[in-house]
Parts: C-alpha cells; structure tokens; sequence
C-alpha cells in the first residue's frame, strides 16, 4: 500500500460548521443533549432510569482515598454479576458499584461530546464541568494505574478475570477516546495521562512476551483508541499493543474457551468455538469473511482493522476489511443504514434476514459503521463508503435522538404498530416512542459524540488535499506549502442537491481539492476552475492546479425522488419499496396517513406527479413527499377470517412521507419505511 496517498480526518478546531441541517443538530446537542446528558449521569432527571455513572466513580474515589488510613484492606472480589442494583433505586449504598459492568464509559463519550463541541464553541462552565468531573475520575484511579470502577469497588483481585464479558477493555478505549479529544480540544492533559497511565498498565498485563497474557478485549473498541493514542502521542507501545489485541483474536487455543474454564465456577465451560462468533472471537480476524455477532462490537472490530491496515500497510488486514465490508453492504445493510437485524444478541442475521418490525438497528451499531466507513475513507477515497456513511449518519444515527434532543431510541425498527409492541413479546425490545434514558445507556452519548464531530466525517485531509464526503456547509482553514487556504463550502443537501466551494487566499497555493459524486445522484453536473487539472476516480471528481482567490467549484446534484426495491432474496421486503430522495429515507407514520399503513400501497407508475413539500416538525423545517398510491379497503366486521379469493377493493390516497430520522417526535403512532406496490 502506498501510505503517501492516505488521509486522516481534518481537524474539527479548523472547521466551522455552518450547514442549516448539520448546524440545528449540533446546536441542539450543545444546548439540550450535552447539559441533559450530565444530568442523566448524575441521576437527576425524574422519571428516568438510575444511571450510577458518577456515583460509581465517586465511591471509587473515596475508597482510594481511604487507602492511606491504617488497617485499610482492598475489596475481595466477590462475583456480582453483569448489572447489579440497589434494593431501593432512591437509596443507593453511596460505597458500592451499581448499574452495568460498563457503566463508565458513559462519562467517557459524554467527556467526548463535550470536548468536540468545546472546540467551536468555547463554554468556561461547561469546561469547568468537565474538569471537576476529571478531578473525581482521577482520584478513583488506582495506584497501579487501572481503572475500572466496578473491580475497584468489588475488588481488583477479579480484574482481568473475565474480559470476554466484563468490559474493561472496552472502558479503557472509551477513557482513550475522550482523554483524546479532550486534549485537542482544551489542552489540557490530565484526563489524558489518566488514559495513559491505565494503557501502560494494560500494556503490562498483555501482550506476546512470556509471562504476559494472550487474552483481548469482550467488547472491542481497545483497539482502534490505542491507535489514536499512538497518533497523538507518537509512542510506538501503543500501536504495539493494539495491534497484539487485533493479532491474537480468535487464534487457537481460544482464550475465551480458556478463561470460562478457568472460570468453571461461574460459566460454563464449552467445547468449541463457534459460540465466540458473538465476540468475533472464533477465528483470526485476518480470516473473517462474513460479518457476525453483536453488531457493535463488529464495527468497532473492523474500524481498528481498517486503522492498523492504514498505520502499518498491512495488506491481508486490508483485504478483511474489504471482504467483510462487502458482505455487510450487500446482505446485512438496511436501507436506513442500520446494521443488525435480529434483537438475539443485538447482531447480525444471517444474509438477507432484514426484518422490519423486529429490527434491533441500534443507534450505536450505525455509528460503528460509520466509524468503519470513514476508516475506509482515510485508506481509499472511494464513493460507495462515504454513501454508506452518508445513510446512517443521516438516517439510523439521526433517528436515535428526538428532535428536542431529550429522548432517544436503542433500538431502530423500520416498521412499528404500537398495539403489537405492547402485546407481542417477540416485539418487546421495541420502543414506540423514545425513552428519557436506559439503564444501559449506550446509545444517548454515543450521537452526542458523533454530531459533534461531524466535521471529521466530512472532510479528511493530506498535505496537500482536502476531501469532501458529506456536503456539509463549512468553513475550513487549510495550510498548503505555507500558504493558507480558507474554504467555504455552502450547501443546501439534505433537501436540495446543490453545492459549492470557494477558496480564500491571499497567496496562490498548489494542493488538490476533491468531491464525492454521490450514487444516489444519477446526473451529477460539476463545475470548476478554467485551466484547472480535472479527473475522477471511483466516483470523486478532482480538481489540481494553484488555487487562487476567488476560485470556485460549483456541484449540481439532481435529486430524484427513487423507490427503491430490495434483492428478492429480502423475503420481508419482496413487493414493496422503500421510497428516497437523495441521502434521505422515508417512511409513512399514522400522524399523517392514518392507522392500518399495511393497508396502503403507492402507486409507482404515478412517480412523475409526486410532490415536494415542507413540513415543520417540532420547530424544524424538512422536506416531505407526497405520492400517488391507494388504500385496500377493509371488509366488514364480523367477516370470514378466510373467504374465495376476490380482487382487492382499493380507492384512491395520497401517502405523504416524512424523513425516517423525524419519525416517533408527534407521539405514538405507526411508522413504515417499506410500503407495498
């Protein structure tokens, strides 16, 4: 691999996001869902499910704290389960661990979302937040350097006992994560020595030297953190080590099989691998064709593949990713760019099973692939990625918050009756409405971190180039050769298909500026500077030459309005389509069509006449679509439940479509995404 030709994300303290759309989320996550979302971890917001997350840290905290007193004696472990709760919610012990084994690194993505938006918009309270909330998870980190708050408080005699379930890992890369972004954001370092500190312990602990364990993270995300952490600190140990949990995943004699026999007393000890396709853990990742398992832990898996390929030219680690992008894509994806279809296991099905009113989708797996996509990005610049990034960050990520930011979903389902959730156990993962927070909060803070780092999905950079992968309006500053470089990007997508670029600069300088073509757009019309350098290349068009003030690149992107039908081998989806336009998904939902929505089919020959229209939803301003299609009309009451077969009685309606992400935010109601033809 030529690694000259790779890019990184462009640093979000140089972009100023100025896009209508993108700039009402963000907004909407700096003023409700970050101080919310602080709240939430404090358990202060009534009516919502207990967090423990800081109560957590802060007993930890006062336990190091009474180190130093005489007659001190650390915890012994006791086991105590995957999620443990207080006997009266209102009256936690204030020294014990409470809610999931992972419960920490919801602080983690919160600092992350904090920062991010710290970046652009500078908030001394919120910072001091922040900091007083470091001071605390810094005086519970134990001497040694770990940092976990359930085996702190329970005892570190079971740390590192059980990786393939209790989440250590996945915390550390989480404290990893938001050190880091902390660090880029304010300067400050503490947090981030924090991080180190416990990564250089993890370092002790594993790795392929003798007397070192061979083991590696349940819960993947280790991975991919230890990469950034090389990269902002430039400490090879780091690269090392997360390349050593990526190496020895799923190779023989399986380590999780080992430890549950280790374990016998608590799990059950099997005779195969095949159970650790959950973890990803049943065969080397070099060797993984199909995407398996927990669909979070998968994309995060394939995102720290895609980061050591790039890092270290790793071509049979490149070829995973390939193949096991291709096999999500085109088989396991759904068109809202949701992944994982089946709530057993929060995980992937198998090929072709999409089911709609039992998708699981969750919020957090549509940014795993979005992190995977943008990876892929950094390595190729190639359009069917950034479509896929495009689709669930506009689409499944979008969904899991209300638009008031004070709610949010888990679970992402593309087809929803209310009346069924509540009487269908089959159904009972499924929310109709989104919830004020979750014991098991993944979700919530993971959106905060990714709106608010949008701009690094966006755009990446080299040297000498800037890409442009979501056309989101923007203000950049960009150092070529000494030179600098201030682009406005304006743009009008999601609900428009125009865009443009123009360059600032007060000497002429030479790089590369690149656009995506995206593929939901069949006549894309690009226009650029004369005696500019043009070409394109899997599906970006390039514009080289020296750049001079004033100089400007003007895209047309005609949105059509598409029904989209699925591979035959979809059998949920077979007669039916699933209507877009541009990188947006919609859906019907009963506060506009009525109930029994099974009941309506559009009318595809009737495509030409459908209408665009705007519609306010909770104060926010979209497009809706309006098309032609009709209503099977019901027999009556009291009919046969079987009878001959008669042609359907049908009359005439208009279905009017609303952006799949809005959908749930005018109360309970049916909602589908796919409606029958």
């Amino acid at each position: 691999m030529d690694k000259s030709k790779f890019s990184r994300p462009i640093d979000i303290g140089r972009v100023k996001v100025t896009d209508p759309f993108w700039h009402t989320v963000q907004e909407t996550v700096r003023r409700e869902v970050i101080p919310y979302q602080w709240e939430a971890l404090n358990d202060r917001v009534p009516g919502a499910e207990p967090s423990f997350c800081m109560h957590n840290f802060r007993a930890a905290a006062r336990l190091m704290e009474r180190k130093s007193q005489p007659g001190f004696t650390e915890p012994a472990y006791t086991f105590r389960g995957f999620q443990t709760l207080p006997e009266d919610k209102n009256n936690p012990d204030p020294d014990k661990f409470y809610g999931f084994v992972f419960q920490d690194s919801d602080f983690y993505k919160w600092v992350e979302a904090a920062a991010y938006s710290l970046c652009n918009h500078p908030d001394p309270e919120l910072e001091a937040t922040v900091d007083g909330a470091i001071d605390v998870i810094c005086a519970a980190q134990h001497e040694s350097g770990y940092l976990d708050t359930y085996y702190i408080l329970n005892g570190m005699d079971g740390s590192f006992t059980n990786l393939k379930d209790h989440h250590e890992l996945y915390c550390l890369g989480h404290l990893v994560e938001s050190a880091a972004a902390y660090y880029m954001a304010t300067g400050k370092d503490r947090l981030l020595g924090a991080a180190k500190r416990y990564a250089d312990y993890v370092g002790e602990c594993f790795g392929p030297e003798e007397g070192k364990r061979k083991g590696y993270p349940g819960h993947e995300i280790a991975e991919m953190a230890l990469f950034r952490l090389y990269e902002v600190t430039g400490e090879e140990k780091y690269l090392a080590l997360g390349k050593f949990f990526l190496d020895q995943r799923g190779t023989e004699p399986n380590y999780f099989l080992e430890e549950e026999r280790r374990c016998e007393g608590r799990h059950e000890p099997k005779g195969d691998t095949a159970p650790y396709a959950y973890y990803q853990a049943h065969k080397p990742v070099r060797e993984q064709k199909e995407a398996v398992g927990h669909a979070v832990r998968a994309g995060y898996l394939y995102s720290g593949m895609a980061d050591v390929a790039r890092l270290t030219g790793d071509d049979s680690m490149l070829a995973a990713c390939n193949r096991l992008w291709d096999n999500i894509v085109k088989k396991k994806l759904y068109i809202t760019g949701g992944i994982g279809g089946t709530a057993v296991g929060e995980a992937f099905s198998y090929p072709y099973d999409l089911p709609n009113d039992t998708a699981y989708s969750e919020s957090c797996a549509a940014i795993s692939l979005a992190f995977f996509a943008r990876r892929m990005l950094e390595i190729s610049p190639v359009s069917q990625y950034a479509d896929v990034m495009e689709l669930a960050m506009y689409n499944t990520v979008l969904s899991g918050m209300a638009l008031d930011g004070k709610s949010f979903f888990y679970v992402n389902p593309l087809e929803v009756d209310p009346a069924a959730c509540k009487a269908d156990t089959r159904l009972e993962h499924v929310e109709p409405v989104r919830q004020k927070w979750f014991g098991c909060a993944c979700c919530p803070p993971n959106i905060a971190r990714i709106v608010t780092s949008a701009a690094a999905y966006a755009f990446t950079e080299r040297e000498d180039a800037v890409f442009t992968h979501l056309y989101m309006g923007s203000e950049i500053t960009k150092n070529v050769g000494g030179a600098e470089l201030r682009l406005t990007l304006e743009s009008s997508i999601p609900w428009e298909g125009r865009a443009a670029t123009t360059v600032h600069t007060d000497t002429p300088a030479m790089c590369t500026l690149a656009f995506r073509l995206p593929g939901w757009c069949r006549k894309p019309a690009v226009t650029g500077p004369d005696g500019m350098e043009r070409s394109e290349k899997d599906g970006y068009i390039y514009f080289t030459g020296l750049w001079h003030d004033g100089d400007r690149v003007e895209l047309n992107f005609p949105m059509d309005i598409r029904l989209n039908s699925a591979d035959p081998r979809v059998r949920e989806d077979l007669g039916r389509v699933a209507v877009t336009r541009g990188s947006v998904c919609y859906c019907l939902e009963q506060a506009d069509n009525g109930e029994n929505l099974h009941l309506l089919r559009v009318d595809p020959g009737a495509i030409d006449r459908a209408i665009v229209s705007d519609i306010e939803i909770c104060g926010q301003k979209m497009c809706a679509l309006e098309l032609d299609g009709y209503r099977l009309e019901l027999p009556d009451e009291g009919s046969p439940l079987y009878a001959d077969y008669a042609p359907p009685r049908e009359s005439p309606a208009k279905l009017k479509f609303i952006p799949y992400y809005a959908w749930a935010n005018r109360g309970e109601g049916e909602m589908s995404v796919w409606v029958r033809v």
